[in-house]
């Protein structure tokens, strides 16, 4: 769960990285969206290190959906009666990851029938197109509902898995905790922000 949980975690990095060209017009942004299409290339073709990064992300949610179940099947084997004192000591961010787990695989598969296939799509979805796209989507209430719901989720739950991770792979100890948690923060302080900032530009008018 925790390596899934990392490969998630350098996507979500890359990708916000990506979705910030869009504060340098649509021709930047455009052309990012046809460099992810043509990547690799003249020795792929067209589309296929696209294809196998969607490929390797998709085997990291099932990895990490698989884990989660099992690790909560375990839990209830473990301690079938629950304790007559919670601990409270418990962050919102721990309480809630798996609520958090079901609300982002929804909104992945409303942001692919969005923004990838065009199905849902408010606008005249434009294939090769991604800024007007994004402008189209964020144009809508329920558009910039969903996904800055989402992105609080995403925050919750970097913070949280980032920290948690490290325990996992024993890189945390006493020593480091205090600075793990303030990477797991910052982190999560980022990209939030950084997703956030896109809807709100649109909803504002610096992107439009």
């Amino acid at each position: 769960m925790a390596v899934s949980g990392l490969l998630m975690l350098g996507y979500l990095v890359a990708h916000v990285a990506g979705n910030l060209k869009v504060f340098f017009g649509p021709e930047e942004f455009n052309a990012y969206g046809h460099w992810l299409r043509v990547m690799g290339a003249p020795v792929l073709h067209h589309e296929w290190a696209l294809w196998l990064v969607r490929i390797a992300l998709l085997a990291a949610v099932v990895a990490h959906a698989v884990c989660a179940y099992q690790l909560s099947r375990r839990d209830v084997r473990a301690r079938p009666t629950a304790y007559v004192h919670r601990r409270k000591r418990a962050s919102y961010a721990t309480r809630t990851m798996r609520w958090g787990g079901i609300i982002l695989a929804l909104f992945i598969v409303w942001h692919i029938l969005d923004l990838t296939t065009g199905t849902v799509h408010p606008g005249g979805f434009e294939e090769g197109k991604p800024y007007q796209n994004v402008v189209d989507t964020f144009s809508t209430w329920y558009g910039n509902v969903i996904y800055i719901v989402a992105m609080l989720a995403v925050g919750l739950h970097v913070r949280h898995g980032f920290w948690s991770a490290a325990q996992t792979l024993g890189v945390g100890d006493a020593r480091r905790e205090r600075l793990l948690r303030a990477a797991a923060n910052t982190l999560a302080l980022v990209l939030t922000a950084g997703f956030v900032s896109v809807p709100v530009a649109v909803m504002t008018g610096v992107v439009s």
